[in-house]
């Protein structure tokens, strides 16, 4: 029988049709703002903070600061795990139980995930910084692929040394020959995204986050005094070994009850007087003929 490939996961051409090419292209598109949003606010944020910290307001600056790292850290794990392909949960590293307002705000100071976001939001900038190449790519890349439709016309690359860079399609051939190198351009700025998306999934993975885990039946093993393990399932009662299902000695049933005479008493048990049989006292020499 014959599979069908999916299109997505052919070399090279496959990011054209793969979903997630797309839903990466706009993650790096909604970064472009955002880097620069969290720059500014949390550079101005600490530095406004360090300089009035002699006096009271520089010390709630930084905390308003560290606060608004926190959410927007929230919201960065919210993006990622919609477009990025992420399954993260938030860090319970925060005491939920605190007395005073000093200590409701010493536990978001002192807690890990605090620094880890912060961390993130300054290398977000970075991000911003490398989503350029692949958003100007396709700018200049998309507009070739429609040069048969439009030309003549001249396509802008940008600048160098203060001159426009510039290709003036005016004839068939030219816009022909146009159509492939857009092809490339399109493709290699597909591929940049799925590369930049794959390291910012991997920062988000390592600093905003704990992934999720399915909820499975906890089994706990445990020890016998003779080095046996002994498991027992949370939800089906006992399992494994454990004296009542052990066939060591005998037990009875409903219908044939154990023979009690035959049941010896475990050494140092107490055994009543009244159990004992009458006759076992008794003198062998007077059970003949009898008095």
């Amino acid at each position: 029988m014959v599979s069908l490939r999916s299109p997505s996961t052919l070399p090279v051409v496959g990011v054209l049709v793969d979903g997630r090419t797309y839903r990466h292209l706009l993650y790096l598109l909604l970064a472009i703002p955002l880097g620069f949003i969290y720059y500014f606010l949390f550079s101005f944020g600490v530095l406004f903070g360090l300089v009035f910290a002699v006096v009271l307001v520089g010390f709630i600056i930084l905390l308003a600061t560290i606060l608004g790292a926190r959410i927007a850290a929230g919201f960065e794990r919210w993006l990622a795990n919609g477009l990025l392909g992420t399954d993260l949960d938030r860090y319970d590293d925060v005491p939920g139980d605190t007395d005073g307002a000093v200590a409701g705000v010493r536990k978001y100071v002192d807690a890990a995930s605090t620094w880890r976001g912060v961390g993130f939001l300054s290398l977000k900038f970075f991000v911003t910084v490398v989503a350029f190449v692949p958003l100007v790519a396709l700018a200049n890349g998309l507009p070739l692929l429609f040069a048969p439709l439009r030309y003549p016309y001249v396509a802008t690359f940008g600048e160098s040394n203060g001159e426009p860079v510039t290709w003036a399609i005016e004839t068939l051939p030219e816009a022909l020959l146009a159509v492939p190198a857009g092809v490339i351009a399109v493709l290699a700025a597909l591929h940049v995204t799925n590369l930049t998306a794959y390291v910012c999934r991997q920062m988000a993975t390592a600093l905003l986050g704990e992934p999720r885990t399915d909820g499975e039946t906890a089994v706990t093993e445990s020890t016998t005094d003779d080095g046996e393990p002994v498991t027992a399932d949370d939800g089906s009662g006992v399992t494994g070994d454990s004296p009542e299902n052990t066939d060591d000695g005998p037990k009875g049933t409903d219908d044939e009850p154990a023979d009690e005479a035959s049941v010896e008493s475990p050494p140092g048990e107490f055994v009543p007087a009244d159990a004992i049989e009458s006759g076992a006292d008794e003198d062998p020499d007077r059970g003949e003929g009898g008095s």
